[in-house]
């Protein structure tokens, strides 16, 4: 998200409420927008179509469907996101600019034949007894979301942020426009909306990147060589996402909390729609927490390297240091402050919450767990965020395949040891997680100027 900064900045400067509550609209739909239209609209696909899709249960099926595309394209790509995005900032900062297309469509190229034959050999092997037009469509689905998450992240890496979001509203217009009017077809209809929809999206992405990054080359794999992408940052993408999913995916084939939808996928009503919940409860954190590291820390930031190339006195260095650690200390504690506040609106709100989704409220304490959980979440993102600032790529990898094992560990105990333990391994793994990252942080905080100068 760098970059971001400076319309963030540019809103503040004001120094007026009404700039200040524009600085945080815009970082909140910056930071949420695309997953939120996205949720919402597969939710309205959902909500308008049980009373004409028969049988009902088939839209259920829908929505895991499109949940399971989300999961293992995310994963599948999140090799290459962190590290292609990395690879094209360095190309930009070398003044090769013609470089960005032609490895832009090297990659799409590569991920389209990748998702392209797994895709393939898993809607043969795994959806035997389900009709071509699902197994074709669930293939289109995938190869087209695995394009849209390495655009998306390309998109967000040359800071075209707002266009971003607009291409996804307009995408998921399309998407809840498209399979209203096919519902009638059952799941297949639903299915082919949900393809329509994004393959506008994807195509506008495309459009976009075109428009901004010509070149005399229309492809290229220069991405591809030995030591063009940082091993770290394909290692962290993988982690992260695998972490991020592994409690839902234990939960949905672990027998007592899982139950068959469609083919191998399955689900877990009593743990998914309390998740989905406490994440909604995210989006004022995510605001923070992009508004205090984006405006404040990266000040700072700049600040204190500047001096150091620009030859500053070690006193000023210093005073930037510090300036910066405050920042960083003043960014933690908000976001962990706004989303206290969010888990106690999740507390007073829960019963009504649940009552409405259909779920027994014996599940409340899930639900209180898993904002919690969410919330700390947020406070890793920033947290990481901070690490990438300061090229510690190495951290960051470390980091998250702590979470990850983790939440595969200690989720897979709370399943043996019963229902009053659930969501518990995913709030420890993160709150584990979250504390060695604030002990790795001062320890580098403390030797910054020393690694700064020293180890070049």
């Amino acid at each position: 998200m760098a970059g971001i900064g400076f319309e963030l900045r540019k809103l503040l400067s004001k120094e007026s409420y009404a700039s200040l509550f524009q600085a945080y609209a815009y970082a909140g739909i910056i930071s949420s927008g695309p997953w939120i239209l996205s949720i919402v609209g597969i939710m309205v696909i959902g909500l308008l179509s049980v009373a004409v899709v028969v049988p009902a249960y088939q839209v259920v099926q829908f929505q895991v469907s499109v949940t399971y595309i989300m999961v293992t394209s995310l994963v599948l790509t999140g090799t290459v996101q962190l590290a292609f995005t990395r690879f094209i900032a360095d190309r930009l900062y070398e003044k090769k600019d013609g470089l960005v297309l032609p490895n832009f469509n090297g990659l799409l190229l590569m991920v389209m034949a990748v998702s392209g034959v797994l895709g393939m050999a898993a809607v043969l092997l795994l959806f035997p007894q389900e009709s071509d037009a699902y197994r074709i469509l669930l293939l289109s689905a995938f190869v087209i979301m695995c394009c849209i998450w390495v655009a998306t992240l390309f998109l967000s890496g040359m800071k075209q942020y707002k266009e971003i979001v607009w291409l996804f509203a307009l995408g998921y217009a399309i998407t809840v426009a498209a399979a209203l009017v096919l519902r009638k077809s059952g799941l297949e209809g639903l299915l082919l909306g949900f393809v329509i929809g994004h393959f506008v999206l994807l195509t506008g992405m495309i459009t976009l990147t075109l428009r901004n990054y010509p070149s005399d080359r229309f492809i290229a794999f220069d991405f591809a060589k030995q030591g063009a992408m940082y091993p770290t940052l394909m290692a962290t993408g993988l982690f992260y996402n695998l972490g991020v999913w592994a409690d839902k995916l234990l939960f949905w084939y672990f027998p007592d909390t899982g139950q068959e939808v469609i083919g191998p996928l399955r689900a877990s009503l009593i743990y998914d729609l309390p998740v989905f919940l406490a994440y909604l409860a995210i989006i004022p954190g995510m605001a923070v927490f992009l508004v205090r590291i984006e405006t404040d820390f990266v000040e700072y930031f700049h600040k204190f390297y500047n001096s150091v190339r620009e030859g500053g006195s070690l006193d000023y260095i210093e005073q930037m240091r510090d300036e910066m650690v405050f920042t960083i200390r003043q960014a933690l504690f908000e976001i962990i402050k706004i989303q206290s506040i969010a888990v106690l609106v999740v507390f007073v709100a829960g019963p009504t919450l649940l009552r409405l989704a259909g779920i027994t409220e014996l599940y409340l304490s899930l639900l209180y767990v898993d904002v919690v959980a969410a919330g700390l979440q947020v406070v890793l993102l920033g947290l990481l965020n901070i690490f990438f600032y300061l090229d510690k790529r190495a951290y960051v990898m470390f980091l998250t395949a702590l979470f990850l094992i983790l939440n595969l560990g200690l989720t897979a105990l709370t399943l043996q040891l019963g229902a009053a333990f659930y969501g518990y391994g995913f709030a420890v793994a993160l709150l584990i997680t979250v504390l060695v990252a604030m002990r790795l942080l001062e320890h580098k905080l403390a030797r910054l100027e020393y690694e700064t100068f020293m180890l070049q």
